[in-house]
């Protein structure tokens, strides 16, 4: 069964929201700091069926059809999809780290990129 990548990314983005604002109130009485747990271990817990996410296939043409969005796509088409929806989108802190790495390397490292 293949499920629709951008309604899975929906609920994961709806989830996080929630937990978000759940943990404010508690964020600001301790000092302790939100971090979301990651996309696949959120996708985990959403159950497919129930919230009607599973694509139905069109033996036709071989395509994917999702009946809550309407995506039609091929199983490759729908592999993309899901890849560049759950990759991390780079934070400051990420570049910082890129930066420090790279100033940390010796100067031949560096001439050979």
């Amino acid at each position: 069964m293949v499920n629709c990548p951008e309604c899975v990314s929906r609920e994961v983005a709806k989830k996080r929201k929630q937990l978000e604002a759940d943990f404010k109130a508690e964020e600001q009485e301790e000092g302790f700091e939100f971090r979301a747990p990651p996309y696949r271990e959120m996708e985990d817990e959403i159950d497919f069926e129930e919230l009607g996410l599973i694509m139905k296939l069109d033996p036709a043409t071989k395509h994917f059809i999702c009946k809550r969005c309407g995506l039609y796509a091929t199983r490759e088409q729908v592999s993309d999809i899901r890849y560049k929806l759950s990759r991390k989108e780079s934070t400051k802190s990420d570049k910082q780290y890129d930066y420090l790495d790279w100033w940390q390397k010796s100067k031949k490292d560096k001439n050979e990129e």
